[in-house]
This record gives C-alpha cells, sequence and structure tokens, in this order.
C-alpha cells in the first residue's frame, strides 16, 4: 500500500509549505528525508507527484488531483485519534439526555453544539419525556442527564445544577369560551371548573407525574408531550401553563390568548435543573456538557 499516514502527511507538507526544506522544518525532520520519503512514494505510484525543476519542486496534475482526498484521510486520522485521547480520559461512546417536554425550548443546544465541536465522534441521543419519566430514566441508567423543572423534594439519589428558569404562562385558544370577546376577567379560581390540559407521566393516573404547583383544575387531561398539550388548547379542549416563549406567537398570531387574571398576575416562574445521578459516575462527554451549560448561565445572569 502506498499511501500511509506518515507519508500523507509529508506529502501534503510540501504541498503547503513549497519545498522539501520548509517541509522537514514545519515536521522536524531533515530534509534529505522528506525528499528521499517522497521519492520512495512517487516509485510505488510509479509516477511524479513533484518536478524537479528549478529551485522549487512543483505539484505535477497527479499530485493536485490526490489533494483533496489525502487532506481528507489526514482529517480523518487526526479526528481518530483525538477520540482515541478522549476514550482514554474517559469518554462515552453516547450521551443521553431526557428532557421535560416544557423545556425543549429553553437553552440547552447551544451547549450541545459546542460539545458536537469537541468531541464530533460522540453519539447523542436528546430524548423528550415528561419529568416523572425523565427522572425514571436517568435512575434506570438510560438517560445520564435529565433537564427537568425543580422538584419538591430532594431526592438524595440526585445531584442537580440549576441552570436558569422557564416562564409558566396560562393560555387558552382564543375561540375558548372563556376568551370570547367581552368575557370578564377571571380568577384564577374560576380556573377549578376548566379542564386544563398537563404533561405528565406515561404510568398512568396512580402516578401523574406533573408538578402540582401548576394543576388547579378538578378536571385534567394529561398527555405526554407539549405538542399534544397545545394541540388540544388550540382545538379549545381545555387551558394549560405553557412556556411564554412558546406561546408568544401564536398569541401575536390571534390562535391562542393569556389569560387575564383579576387577582393574580398570570406568570409561573419555575427553576430548572439539570440533574444526574450520584450512583454512577459521569463520562467526559457528560462532564464537559455540564459545564458548558454552567458557562452558558453565567452568560445570561
Amino acid at each position: 500500500m502506498a499511501f500511509t499516514s506518515d507519508n500523507i502527511a509529508l506529502f501534503l507538507a510540501v504541498l503547503d509549505h513549497g519545498s522539501f526544506s520548509a517541509a522537514a522544518r514545519a515536521l522536524g525532520k531533515v530534509p534529505s528525508a522528506v525528499s528521499m520519503a517522497i521519492a520512495q512514494l512517487e516509485a510505488e505510484l510509479d509516477f511524479a507527484l513533484f518536478e524537479r525543476v528549478g529551485r522549487e519542486p512543483r505539484p505535477t496534475d497527479a499530485a493536485r488531483a490526490l489533494e483533496p482526498r489525502a487532506r481528507q484521510l489526514a482529517s480523518q486520522l487526526g479526528q481518530l485519534g483525538a477520540h482515541a485521547l478522549a476514550l482514554h480520559a474517559g469518554l462515552e461512546r453516547r450521551l443521553t439526555i431526557a428532557i421535560a417536554p416544557d423545556l425543549m425550548a429553553a437553552p440547552w443546544s447551544a451547549p450541545l453544539a459546542l460539545l458536537a465541536q469537541q468531541y464530533p465522534a460522540l453519539e447523542v441521543d436528546v430524548l423528550s419525556a415528561p419529568q416523572a419519566d425523565a427522572l425514571r430514566m436517568l435512575h434506570e441508567g438510560v438517560a445520564q442527564l435529565a433537564l427537568v423543572y425543580e422538584r419538591e423534594r430532594i431526592d438524595d439519589r440526585e445531584a442537580f445544577e440549576e441552570v436558569g428558569s422557564e416562564l409558566l404562562v396560562a393560555a387558552l385558544a382564543a375561540r375558548h369560551p372563556q376568551a370570547a370577546a367581552g368575557a370578564r376577567r377571571l380568577r384564577l379560581e374560576d380556573l377549578l371548573d376548566m379542564r386544563q390540559i398537563v404533561v405528565a407521566s406515561r404510568e398512568g393516573r396512580d402516578n401523574p407525574g406533573h408538578d402540582p404547583r401548576y394543576v388547579i383544575s378538578r378536571q385534567v387531561w394529561r398527555t405526554d408531550s407539549q405538542h399534544a398539550t397545545l394541540s388540544l388548547v388550540q382545538a379549545g379542549l381545555g387551558w394549560a401553563y405553557l412556556p411564554r416563549a412558546l406561546v408568544q406567537p401564536l398569541t401575536a398570531s390571534g390562535s391562542l390568548v393569556e389569560i387575564d387574571f383579576d387577582n393574580i398576575s398570570n406568570q409561573l416562574r419555575l427553576w430548572v435543573d439539570v440533574v444526574w445521578s450520584r450512583e454512577r459516575p459521569l463520562g467526559l462527554g457528560a462532564r464537559r456538557y455540564l459545564e458548558l451549560m454552567r458557562e452558558a448561565t453565567r452568560r445570561e445572569d
């Protein structure tokens, strides 16, 4: 086989630096070693890569034809080496992050983009799951990290870090009777007899998996995704607490309205935590993602 990682590096160095001597200086070699290695490669290929005319070698058409693939191979070899070093340092093969549906619009993707730049070979799974399910996945080892709202009680199996907050507002369809033009302003207690749509655990009614702080109504319909919740609200089937960032485009278009309360502000701010298990060590990718989330949080502050 003519090409090796070593002579690919030599070949590209000569192309980049324009001479055997300059390539040798860049690689920490003597010029004669570079010249001999290129000559040996040409002998194995049975054609010239450089014309030895004048003071400096000039790349042949064959060399220019091989250059793009050689650069691609060199890049892949570099990535392979970097990945091997990362694995040696504790990089996991796959990082799984479970995210509560209400937080899918939260600023978690920008740190993930930076992580992908640093560890391009790391496989990442992002799963949307109701909060109770996301935490269960964490404890079962299916996910290494969970992005959820603050919990009412501290679980001693969990470690966590606050990474921001989410502002929820009560919203309903513009065609809902309570949103009709001229309707009176509501009081919070008026929601008791209005159907509420909540994102809840897939485990059923006995384990609703929602935060009781924002479950108001006596009649509750449950979904396992924010998309389904939003669809039901838009269909006029009930009201829901939804992230303001999600609601604003829809209120601007007139399809949804934020409920105008008479006795309370229509805002519920919940703090957001990234959670991991104390019972399982985090890999390099998960630890770096936590650092990037911290940095993003500090910039926002």
